[in-house]
């Protein structure tokens, strides 16, 4: 290949490369643009969009505006207000300070910028399409700066290749715009899609009265604040509750001295804090606010300002943790990840009547029982009562009781090669293997056991209707959410219908589920816990199966254990938890350091 000469790079290409930095999609324009109005003192931000950002991007402030001759230098590159030196990139108290985005942007769209300057008798206006200044002049602008731009991308068409739907377009602005409001509730924001306004919040907001319009109420209930101070840094904020996690970390929200950030360091502080609360797959909800001398952290390490660095990165982790532990200490443990009382612990708490009792009776009085009204299937058919547990048809007749020999027999697993031998810490089910000793959890293998029957059985749309259908409020976000999942609730076997603005009616439920419990899981569902089929498949398992602490009697031992045998993919929960832990001769006998 021949040699090209070293040159300097023309301006519009200089631009055009800036602009794949720093203008990635149409959410990058809005927080661009919303930060630059925040930065200039607005206390209001109006945000219009059509085609979601495509067609049409406004952003309309009552800041301080640019003054008549600064408005064609505001659209050049490396021109600010924000920073004069180079001690100022270690004490930036601003959004933006890099003078890239407004040329970024002016150079991929036709951008037009009016601003009215106090003090001036009118506003003014400059045009600039695709890097080019096209006019400027007078024009009529009560007071602060509007930004429009229009046909983002369309000189570049490369770059449309690269963009999701408008409906995701519109979602991804939406969401940059809520991070931003929550950081300044003192101000007011608003935002109108194609003409309709998603959402309007008045200046003056609390962060539970900001986070109330955007996060579901059965999340927003468990919230609990935190604020704490260490060596002159503070964390501040609202944690959920585990029991609402959910499958994905977009509701970890993290802000550095006002400044939405995605940081490795604070999201593993986070999940560091929630350890032993949450499954590996889950992650909690939360809105943190680190606050701490600015040059303490740099905030000039990526284009779009979307990560940190921090001089003590230890420090930062301790805060953050200790920060979070304090709210998750005022919350009721899990029930899950709770562990289960002792025998002697529940016995001493019971009545003195009750305390030669167990906890609850058997469920069946026999395996022979336990599969006639189960049928012959091998796999447990979903159903969901009390307590979340599995459960048999009704049965008005008592439990037979069974001898304590028969009891305590070990019983041999047919070709498995297991023999059962007992439950202990009424959690785990002891096995002798071939080559040693093994338990099963009760929980993740009846988790497992679930999930596999409603994969084979409960994608075929099968419902049972109800007699009169269950109407429910729907919280725009839940509504927005129902779009997204709507067609796996279906293929799950829900039915439901709009019921006039803002409700929805339930019209029938999953076979063998109890409506009570089926608006539960729809409302789990729509509040994001989950957001395919799997992963509602897995978050009913989990919320329906056997509980760690609850009695098993031999036979639905037996059960449980031959349902889990013909499942695929058994040795792990739905979830990823081992249900099995296994010790063959060799283990054992490390273990009692014979070897």
């Amino acid at each position: 290949m021949s040699r090209r000469p070293i040159v300097l790079l023309p301006e519009a290409l200089r631009n055009q490369i800036a602009a794949g930095e720093v203008v990635e999609r149409p959410s990058s324009v809005v927080k661009e643009l919303a930060e630059n109005s925040l930065d200039a003192g607005a206390r209001r931000v109006d945000v219009e969009l059509s085609r979601g950002g495509l067609a049409l991007i406004a952003v309309q402030d009552d800041g301080g505006g640019v003054p008549p001759g600064e408005l064609a230098l505001a659209v050049t590159r490396h021109a600010t207000s924000k920073i004069v030196s180079t001690a100022d990139l270690w004490r930036i108290a601003t959004f933006g300070f890099r003078g890239e985005a407004l040329p970024s942007i002016a150079s991929v769209s036709l951008l037009r910028m009016t601003s009215r300057f106090p003090g001036e008798s009118e506003a003014r206006y400059v045009e600039v399409e695709n890097g080019r200044l096209r006019d400027e002049g007078p024009a009529a602008l009560a007071a602060g700066t509007r930004v429009e731009v229009r046909g983002l991308f369309q000189s570049v068409p490369a770059r449309l290749k690269f963009l999701r739907s408008e409906a995701t377009e519109a979602r991804r602005c939406q969401d940059i715009l809520m991070r931003m409001s929550l950081a300044r509730p003192d101000a007011a924001f608003s935002l109108t899609l194609d003409g309709r306004e998603s959402f309007r919040l008045p200046p003056g907001q609390d962060l539970a009265a900001r986070l109330a319009r955007f996060w579901p109420p059965a999340v927003c209930q468990g919230l609990r604040p935190f604020d704490f101070d260490l060596d002159g840094a503070r964390a501040r904020g609202l944690a959920g509750d585990p029991a609402t996690a959910q499958g994905r970390g977009d509701r970890i929200l993290c802000f550095v001295n006002g400044r939405a950030v995605q940081d490795r360091l604070l999201t593993r502080a986070a999940r560091n804090a929630y350890q032993g609360r949450l499954l590996t797959s889950e992650f909690p909800q939360l809105a943190l606010f680190l606050e701490l001398p600015p040059d303490e952290v740099d905030v000039n390490v990526h284009p779009a300002k979307l990560e940190v660095r921090f001089r003590d990165e230890g420090a930062i982790f301790s805060l953050v943790r200790r920060a979070l532990l304090q709210a998750l200490e005022v919350m009721a443990p899990t029930a899950f990840f709770e562990t289960p009382p002792s025998r002697e612990e529940r016995e001493s708490l019971a009545a003195p009547s009750q305390r030669a009792l167990p906890v609850e009776p058997p469920k069946f009085g026999s395996y022979r029982e336990f599969r006639s009204s189960y049928g012959e299937s091998p796999v447990a058919p979903f159903s969901a009562g009390r307590g979340g547990e599995a459960q048999r048809p009704a049965d008005p007749s008592p439990p037979r009781p069974q001898s304590p020999s028969a009891a305590s027999a070990p019983v041999s697993l047919g070709d498995s090669g297991l023999t059962y031998l007992g439950q202990v810490a009424d959690t785990y089910l002891v096995l002798r293997t071939p080559d040693g000793l093994a338990l099963l959890d009760q929980h993740a293998a009846h988790e497992r056991v679930l999930f596999e029957n409603m994969r084979s059985g409960r994608t075929r749309g099968e419902s049972q209707p109800l007699a009169v259908g269950l109407e429910l409020d729907l919280h725009p976000s839940e509504a927005e959410l129902l779009e997204e999942v709507g067609a796996d609730l279906r293929r799950l076997g829900f039915g439901f219908r709009e019921a006039g603005a803002g409700r929805l009616a339930l019209t029938a439920v999953p076979p063998g589920l109890d409506a009570g419990k089926a608006m539960e899981y729809f409302r789990a569902a729509v509040s994001g816990q989950s957001r395919n089929l799997a992963g509602l498949w897995t978050m009913l398992s989990c919320r329906s199966a056997i509980k760690a602490g609850d009695v098993l009697a031999r036979d639905e031992a037996l059960a449980l254990l031959s349902a889990w045998l013909d499942c695929p993919e058994r040795d792990y929960c739905p979830h990823g938890r081992p249900a099995l832990v296994a010790f063959n001769e060799a283990d054992l006998e490390k273990l009692f350091k014979r070897k």
